[in-house]
């Protein structure tokens, strides 16, 4: 059941498959691998790349790529208290972040769940339930350990002070409709925030314990409806911005947003999530195929430039990100 990217000659081959996950992977150094959201098995799954002379060595006993890593609120002890049959339902976000050394999960679920979980040991080192009616989408770790979390339907951008304790509360709010997507941009030392029709560069004040959130500069985006946020890691400074119709590149020194043609337009609509890989500048988007039981997800991942498809039949994917260096201790 080996499928592969159908990209052009010469561009690296993605192989994934859904398995068993080991029980950790923080020895595992792939080239690149890349973090989903499945909302089918409400799971991160961390997917392994490998060149193709590679494919018939790691094969595993069902003939299928393993998965290098998952992790579900599911089966997770530690998160009981917080009920995740119903708070982890849609899960929708899952960052890659390193502090100190150490290497975390930053993951959301619609249902309202949010948590910061360490990737080798698969512990919860914080969680809220922000309500279901919050709809959470993204979330972002920031220096000092405190988290901040994105959600739509509450209209929020909040900055848990999760450096107080695995269940801390304690928070500081911005209201920002149709909060989406949210960053936090050492270069600038501010908290990006992407909402419905704008992008606020937010100023994190008061202390860890005590948290702050102050409205630095807000812009209008070109068009509504924005939805992910991400870093231009090819050019510092710049961020990768989707709307409803179009995928955007915003310079902050500029000031300015500039419209991301890909080959085909129909991909630049209603993009879930995007990213550049590393040293490639190739884009990974997933947007919804239109194709399965949900108007939101899709079973299928595209790379651009070179140009590629992953379809993956049967699974609910909703959020697709690079996982760079995984298991370096970068």
């Amino acid at each position: 059941m080996w499928r592969t990217w159908r990209a052009a000659a010469g561009a690296a081959a993605l192989v994934l498959g859904i398995a068993a996950a080991p029980a950790a992977a923080a020895g595992l150094r792939p080239g690149w691998t890349v973090a989903v959201v499945d909302q089918a098995s409400r799971r991160v799954l961390l997917l392994g790349a490998e060149e193709p002379p590679a494919l018939t060595a790691l094969r595993g006993p069902d003939h299928r790529r393993p998965v290098l890593w998952s992790w579900s609120a599911d089966t997770a002890p530690d998160l009981a208290d917080l009920h995740p049959r119903w708070t982890w339902d849609l899960p929708d976000e899952a960052k890659n972040r390193v502090r100190h050394g150490r290497r975390y999960l930053v993951t959301t679920a619609s249902g309202g769940l949010a948590a910061l979980v360490d990737t080798v040991t698969g512990a919860a080192v914080w969680a809220t339930d922000t309500g279901r009616g919050a709809n959470p989408h993204s979330a972002e770790l920031l220096p000092d350990g405190n988290v901040a979390v994105a959600a739509s339907g509450g209209g929020w951008i909040r900055l848990y002070a999760a450096s107080l304790g695995p269940r801390s509360t304690v928070h500081a709010e911005y209201r920002l409709p149709g909060a989406h997507g949210v960053h936090w941009d050492a270069r600038s030392g501010w908290l990006w925030a992407l909402g419905d029709d704008t992008l606020t560069a937010l100023r994190v004040g008061g202390t860890a314990a005590a948290p702050t959130l102050t409205a630095e500069r807000s812009v209008r985006l070109p068009e509504p409806g924005g939805h992910d946020l991400a870093p231009v890691l090819a050019a510092p400074g710049r961020f990768w911005v989707s709307t409803a119709r179009h995928l955007w590149r915003y310079d902050l020194a500029a000031d300015r947003f500039t419209r991301i043609r890909l080959a085909d337009e129909r991909a630049e609509r209603d993009i879930k999530s995007v990213g550049d890989e590393p040293g490639t500048g190739r884009l990974l988007t997933a947007a919804p195929d239109h194709a399965g039981p949900c108007a939101w997800c899709t079973s299928v991942l595209t790379l651009h430039r070179p140009d590629g498809v992953r379809q993956l039949p049967g699974v609910h994917l909703y959020k697709a990100r690079w996982w760079t260096s995984w298991g370096s201790g970068a």
